[in-house]
């Protein structure tokens, strides 16, 4: 009888976890408090962005650099702790003489609503679009982390200048098998972000940037996206970097600046 009790608690144990897991999945996926929690200093130059999405939510963002018809717009999707703010500030520091736009993902103070991986990718379009009936201009795609799916999703849809992709993942569900590996994460999982579908036979001029100790998102969940990747210009792992130190690197710095070199190269003037 005892052994009927131990499975009987092991049972429910491994049931309590796997219900932990699945109802925390989209706080442990979008922390909107730790990336509300960091909010750089911005240039007095900063202009403040607000757009509507077709659902009825408001999407705020920020905008930096100089506007320029010659070199592209830059739009920047951050990873899952990052906020737009962070995000334009650290690619204006990269690309100063660039136009950098980012914006704070559905849920993220202050845009409004729930995030979720539908309602990011669905959003990226929206903003896209909202530029480009500006003004059409050259634009390139830079995604960090869950935003490299985002930003491969966007190139899917629309025609791009260039995609960087950073630390990027061959997919959501993959990732979180890598991770949650005891959990039957193919059934619990609502978030999906198949970036590597997005990619493939894409022909837009795309750089991938990985990180060679990068544990959160191994080196095995961003192979797969090399083979599928038809115009891949740039292909660079920083071997002594790992996921959140990446950034800091002068040989990140160096690779993404010769991406973005290679895209100005090759769009017509």
């Amino acid at each position: 009888m005892w052994l009927l009790y131990l499975l009987l608690g092991i049972a429910l144990l491994y049931a309590g976890l796997v219900s932990v897991a699945a109802l925390s999945q989209t706080k442990l996926l979008f922390p909107v408090q730790m990336a509300a929690a960091s909010r750089p200093a911005l240039p007095h130059s900063t202009e403040r962005l607000e757009l509507a999405t077709p659902d009825g939510e408001r999407l705020f963002g920020v905008r930096l650099g100089p506007s320029s018809d010659v070199r592209p717009l830059i739009l920047g999707f951050g990873g899952n702790a990052w906020n737009a703010e962070a995000m334009a500030l650290y690619l204006h520091g990269l690309f100063p003489e660039h136009e950098v736009i980012a914006f704070h993902y559905r849920g993220y103070p202050p845009s409004t609503g729930t995030p979720s991986a539908r309602a990011l990718l669905s959003d990226s379009l929206t903003i896209f679009d909202h530029w480009q009936r500006a003004r059409s201009r050259k634009i390139v795609a830079v995604g960090f982390s869950v935003g490299s799916g985002v930003a491969a999703y966007l190139a899917h849809h629309r025609t791009l200048a260039g995609l960087i992709l950073v630390t990027p993942f061959d997919s959501l569900k993959a990732l979180a098998r890598e991770h949650f590996a005891w959990a039957p994460t193919g059934l619990l999982l609502r978030h999906h972000m198949p970036t590597i579908d997005f990619v493939r036979d894409r022909p837009t001029p795309t750089a991938l940037i990985a990180a060679g100790r990068d544990t959160i998102i191994p080196a095995r969940r961003s192979e797969p996206l090399r083979g599928a990747i038809s115009n891949l210009v740039l292909d660079r792992i920083i071997a002594e970097a790992g996921h959140n130190d990446l950034y800091n690197h002068p040989a990140f710095a160096a690779a993404i600046r010769e991406a973005m070199a290679l895209f100005e190269d090759a769009a017509p003037r």
